[in-house]
């Protein structure tokens, strides 16, 4: 895994890596509910089939938003991500 957002994306108490189908899943509920749902972290974890629980969902969160935080504070680099276009 690459450094920032990805190299993070297992909870510390977890002993399971998120799969990229995971994040996907996750990012799609998140989306669908949006932050303020009552019982976000139940619905996450329901949406993605019983592989996580409430709690692991919830961790893995809050790993993405310290992580997006330290990008912005200038103490991790921006990840650098191979695109594809004419501007490359």
């Amino acid at each position: 895994m690459s450094s920032g957002l990805l190299s993070r994306s297992t909870s510390p108490s977890s002993d399971s890596e998120w799969s990229k189908k995971e994040n996907k899943v996750f990012e799609e509920a998140l989306a669908y509910y949006g932050e303020s749902a009552p019982n976000l972290w139940e619905k996450v974890a329901s949406a993605m089939g019983g592989t996580k629980s409430a709690e692991e969902v919830r961790r893995h969160f809050q790993i993405l938003v310290d992580d997006v935080n330290s990008i912005e504070h200038g103490r991790i680099p921006f990840p650098k991500y191979k695109t594809q276009g004419f501007w490359t």
